[in-house]
């Protein structure tokens, strides 16, 4: 399944998108994962973090831009891609803390672009495309906000009913919604709950090969693959015949 997960900050997606690698993972499926499109990118190291975050304008700019187009084609070649923000976060956050000089964000956003992106990646016809937007109510933003801030924060608690309309808009706009979108609601949910819900409203979205991934039987612990006349099954490591 190829899930972009879009949403405010605090919303939940890189729990989602962490649950759901470990879900492939243990089926013993590769996963592409590109959580790192929040400026600073999350994934550099803390020097290289502290860095990005003074970076010139456009530079900044140029870099997105970049990774924002090359991820068209991640997308196209990988049968399982988790993707956050991707450029709808990028255009809203541009939109919003741009022109503010406390912020990492960077003014200009090249926002004509936002559909030719979707549009390259509908054309390629590939399947089981899901738009997932994240949400959370306005006091449970906050609460997370205060409880475990993020080193980076980027929203400011004033926008955020502002900042939840404009991803609910770019989400209504969006192609890649039409092919396939999930709205979820993780206010009062556990993590575990979400991932079961985001499972479920996803089945009329997938290919029967991804389905039958879904069924597959999973052992607790480490396990090996075992065929008994012709049947495959997962056993216990060690538990063979």
């Amino acid at each position: 399944m190829r899930c972009i997960f879009v949403g405010i900050e605090y919303a939940g997606k890189t729990t989602l998108i962490n649950l759901l690698k470990e879900y492939y993972a243990r089926r013993r499926q590769p996963v592409h994962m590109d959580d790192h499109f929040t400026i600073p990118d999350s994934t550099l190291s803390p020097s290289s973090r502290e860095e990005m975050v003074n970076y010139p304008d456009d530079v900044k700019e140029r870099m997105q831009r970049m990774q924002i187009q090359y991820h068209i084609e991640v997308i196209r070649n990988y049968a399982h891609v988790l993707i956050s923000g991707w450029h709808i976060e990028e255009s809203i956050y541009s939109e919003f803390y741009g022109n503010d000089p406390d912020s990492p964000y960077y003014p200009n956003f090249w926002h004509a672009n936002k559909r030719t992106h979707e549009a390259l990646v509908h054309e390629a016809r590939v399947p089981d495309i899901v738009l997932v937007h994240v949400t959370a109510s306005d006091g449970a933003i906050r609460e997370r906000m205060t409880s475990d801030p993020h080193r980076y924060q980027i929203i400011r608690e004033g926008d955020i009913g502002a900042l939840k309309r404009r991803f609910e808009e770019e989400c209504d706009q969006s192609l890649l919604g039409k092919r396939g979108r999930i709205d979820l609601d993780t206010t009062d949910r556990t993590p575990g709950q979400s991932l079961d819900e985001l499972l479920l409203k996803s089945e009329p979205m997938i290919t029967p090969g991804e389905l039958a991934i879904r069924a597959m039987a999973v052992p607790d612990g480490d396990y090996e693959v075992v065929y008994e006349n012709g049947v495959r099954k997962t056993v216990p490591a060690g538990r063979r015949g």
